[in-house]
């Protein structure tokens, strides 16, 4: 069987993207300049993605979200961009996943109030792989799941199951983390490197699972950020690990090829929100690696996917076809490469 498709499992939920002219200090007024509701986390964000980068195999959707009018704005964004939703559950009585993105207008910078309606209820019974015939899954995301996250049935999380199930349906497998204490991803995402196919993380999120200093005083060490790939590789399946940061990014895999290359420079006045920029990045590797591509060419479509999504302060709003990205890249420039 020829197999193709990205499985997009996990984390749905809606964002409420809510621009503001500063961030405030407590018990000061700031003023809202736009409000408006999107999708986001880890699976919605791939899947559209990929879609939007003109992906034109299959996309599947697992996860559980409520049968709200938030959960209807998600199945309703599933269709529109033919993603196949069938294992996408709506639950009565449940509340969709929303996260309150505040965004600075004067940084750009983001801020997340999350809450977590059916990620608390989602166990390893809620994800269901049978019947497949898609390459990749990608799994998002360890850290916000109140019972995946906890110990299951004699697992360490109940993520373990999850991905064994992943990989008796024949899929390769892709985890999305989420920058948490470094301490709480570590313990999480250990027991299940074993299962993982790929991994795509920021310098942070590279650091605190290799236990190596990746970031220093809001300064990437570019060293450190090899060194942490080289561990994960080393301590791990993993085929391919990929390290992004704002200055550049790392492809390395377990047959010890190794590309680098820096990021876009993005102008100044074109930049809404780095909201999704994270996922993009995701999403232009995995399109690469679909597709079959060079990995030097899939990252450098993962930086030009990142800053084509700069421009909206939507995860994935902004994100063009993938040539349309590269050329947008090629006419901005590139940073100067990091050392």
């Amino acid at each position: 069987m020829t197999r193709e498709g990205v499985v997009c499992a996990g984390a749905w939920c809606v964002d409420r993207n809510t621009v503001i002219d500063h961030w405030p200090d407590e018990e000061t007024v700031v003023k809202i300049l736009s409000m408006e509701r999107q999708g986001g986390c880890s699976s919605h964000n791939m899947a559209t993605a990929l879609r939007r980068l003109g992906a034109t195999f299959p996309i599947e959707a697992v996860g559980l979200i409520g049968d709200d009018e938030d959960g209807r704005l998600l199945a309703g964004i599933c269709d529109a961009h033919q993603i196949d939703r069938r294992k996408l559950v709506l639950r009565a009585g449940a509340a969709t996943p929303a996260t309150n993105v505040m965004i600075s207008r004067a940084t750009g910078k983001r801020t997340f109030f999350y809450a977590a309606g059916t990620h608390d209820l989602q166990t390893p019974d809620d994800f269901d792989f049978s019947g497949t015939s898609a390459r990749l899954l990608h799994l998002g995301m360890p850290g916000v799941h109140l019972l995946l996250d906890a110990a299951w049935q004699g697992e360490a999380s109940g993520w373990l199951p999850i991905l064994r199930k992943a990989k008796a349906a024949g899929l390769k497998t892709n985890v999305e983390l989420v920058s948490i204490e470094p301490e709480r991803l570590s313990a999480i995402v250990q027991p299940i490197l074993p299962y993982l196919d790929t991994l795509i993380v920021n310098d942070l999120e590279a650091g605190a699972v290799a236990g190596i200093e990746t970031v220093r005083a809001g300064v990437t060490n570019l060293a450190a950020c090899r060194e942490a790939g080289a561990q994960l590789l080393q301590r791990s399946n993993l085929d391919l690990v990929a390290v992004h940061f704002p200055l550049g990014g790392i492809v390395m895999t377990r047959d010890g090829r190794r590309h680098e290359g820096p990021s876009v420079r993005v102008p100044a006045a074109e930049i809404k929100s780095s909201n999704g920029a994270g996922d993009a990045f995701a999403a232009g590797i995995l399109f690469g690696l679909h597709q079959g591509w060079p990995l030097d060419r899939a990252l450098t479509l993962a930086h030009a996917a990142a800053a084509a999504s700069l421009r909206a302060g939507s995860t994935t709003g902004a994100i063009a076809p993938w040539q349309e990205c590269l050329d947008l890249a090629e006419r901005w420039g590139w940073r100067e490469a990091q050392t």
